[in-house]
């Protein structure tokens, strides 16, 4: 039997993975500007956030690995609507770059994962009234 800590292992790994391609997406924005391509506001400005909620999600399920019912709430809130909220964003035609919307939806995927982890039945177990 899988235990929750092993749970919250593989969360964390999927919030560190969701950082790091927010990272690529952020760095590869920086690069076309560089290069002479277009970027928009926009890209940056939301690739910007997109990182910086990354550490901020992975002290969340830090501190519900830990026992927190609050983070562990505020984690499996988080990681239903970011990504309903970064593929919405992305569909809308115009504006953004096909490239950066797949990125983007990338990034998005490894937060579906944490979603589908945080509703299994060993962390239901863990937090009962959550």
């Amino acid at each position: 039997m899988v235990t929750s800590q092993e749970i919250f292992g593989t969360v964390k790994k999927c919030v560190a993975l969701y950082g790091a391609v927010s990272a690529v997406v952020l760095g590869t924005v920086a690069v076309m500007a560089s290069t002479g391509h277009g970027t928009t506001a926009f890209m940056w400005i939301r690739g910007g956030i997109l990182l910086a909620a990354a550490p901020l999600i992975h002290r969340m399920v830090t501190r519900a690995a830990e026992g927190s019912a609050q983070a562990f709430d505020r984690v499996r809130t988080l990681s239903t609507i970011m990504p309903i909220a970064v593929i919405g964003v992305d569909l809308v035609p115009g504006l953004c770059p096909p490239w950066y919307a797949v990125l983007q939806g990338l990034s998005a995927l490894a937060l579906v994962a944490v979603a589908v982890l945080t509703r299994g039945s060993a962390l239901r177990a863990v937090f009962p009234e959550s």
